[in-house]
């Protein structure tokens, strides 16, 4: 009986050590809000709407230690509607991510699954729209992917360990049609600097017909837009002096064949190539630790290739957030955001104002929106 008692309490002291050495964490974000769009097709909207500045979600994240450095991962996030409950990213029940893999303490992290792309990870975060402010500050029609409207799926993705300031990635997303290889995959590479007050970044995107194989890297209902090949590049960067922080961002984006945008429907002019150059320019204030206000400038210059000739809209947006922490976990924010296209017609909806997260696009050339929302993480 003293044997199987010593066994016994023998073995729970390997299990709880070994229990000790792995973890699973639930997070979330709840964000809501109250909006107002101006001239939505004509008419102004006001709305009761979620996850315009963090979409809502909740998540699992896990790590068990193997030893030796190496340990098991994964992260299971799912997005949903505070408003009616129901499942977001068109009803996937893990669409904001879903990957498991290997992290070493020295080697980096390697994962496979629906995951962010190299965009999302080094240049989004010193933008306005990624970094701070969420949908309403977004570049038009979100061409750079900086707001995360879409995801990868199939992919395969390396993140190095933080080398003296210095980390970068890598991500391939597989086509996954037998005979067509390239026929929606996507790859990126990009990395980030730190030193001191300065944070640098660059990154690189290509998608090839994105959006137009079911089974690939890109789901047509979730991605920008539908082309033959999409491909982006940038850089940014970001100072901190004192209580204030200064961002300047570069991307550019090219389209081959667009035929219609997610934000927007068909393009019933299809072009034969269509190009973004933004130039985004922000500037955060902390008064406080709890109290922060942000400016941003986005100027955006587009090239549109159809068989009636060249045409060059552009587009202006502004936009200005004060952020208010209540507690450690809960802020009380009001953003207002302004845009107006000017420059060469299209013919297209590419002519007519569009606030990303607003109602819709605008009948004109301007659209106003305002939003004061209470955000919630766990």
């Amino acid at each position: 009986m003293k044997k199987v008692f010593i066994a016994g309490a023998s073995f729970m002291l390997v299990a709880s050590h070994a229990f000790a050495q792995s973890s699973v964490a639930l997070y979330g974000i709840i964000d809501e809000g109250f909006q107002y769009t101006s001239n939505t097709g004509g008419k102004s909207t006001y709305q009761l709407a979620d996850g315009s500045m963090a979409g809502d979600r909740w998540g699992l994240l896990g790590s068990e230690d193997l030893g030796g450095g190496w340990r098991a991962v994964f992260r299971l996030e799912n997005g949903f509607n505070l408003n009616s409950g129901t499942l977001g990213n068109a009803g996937r029940m893990f669409g904001r991510q879903a990957y498991v893999g290997v992290a070493s303490n020295t080697l980096g992290t390697l994962t496979f699954g629906r995951q962010y792309d190299s965009f999302v990870d080094f240049i989004a975060p010193l933008t306005s729209t990624g970094g701070y402010a969420g949908w309403a500050f977004t570049h038009p029609f979100d061409n750079d992917n900086a707001v995360d409207t879409f995801r990868v799926n199939n992919s395969i993705k390396y993140t190095s360990t933080n080398l003296n300031g210095l980390t970068f990635g890598g991500l391939y997303g597989m086509s996954n049609q037998t005979g067509g290889f390239a026929n929606n995959r996507a790859y990126s590479l990009g990395a980030t600097y730190s030193a001191a007050a300065l944070t640098v970044a660059a990154a690189y995107m290509r998608i090839d017909n994105p959006g137009q194989n079911a089974s690939g890297a890109l789901a047509n209902d979730d991605t920008n837009f539908t082309a033959r090949k999409q491909q982006v590049w940038g850089g940014a960067l970001k100072y901190v002096w004192a209580s204030a922080s200064f961002g300047l961002i570069y991307t550019h984006t090219s389209l081959d064949q667009p035929t219609s945008s997610i934000y927007a429907g068909n393009f019933n002019v299809v072009p034969s190539s269509l190009k973004f150059d933004n130039i985004e320019a922000n500037m955060l204030y902390q008064f406080t630790p709890a109290l922060s206000a942000l400016l941003m400038y986005t100027y955006t210059n587009g090239t549109f290739d159809a068989s009636q000739g060249t045409s060059k809209p552009h587009w202006h947006e502004a936009g200005v957030m004060v952020d208010y922490y209540l507690s450690k976990r809960t802020d009380i924010y009001a953003l207002g955001a302004y845009q107006r296209v000017a420059g060469g017609l299209t013919g297209t909806f590419l002519d007519n104002a569009n606030i990303t997260g607003g109602a819709g696009p605008s009948s004109g050339r301007n659209q106003t929106f305002a939003r004061i929302g209470l955000k919630h993480t766990f």
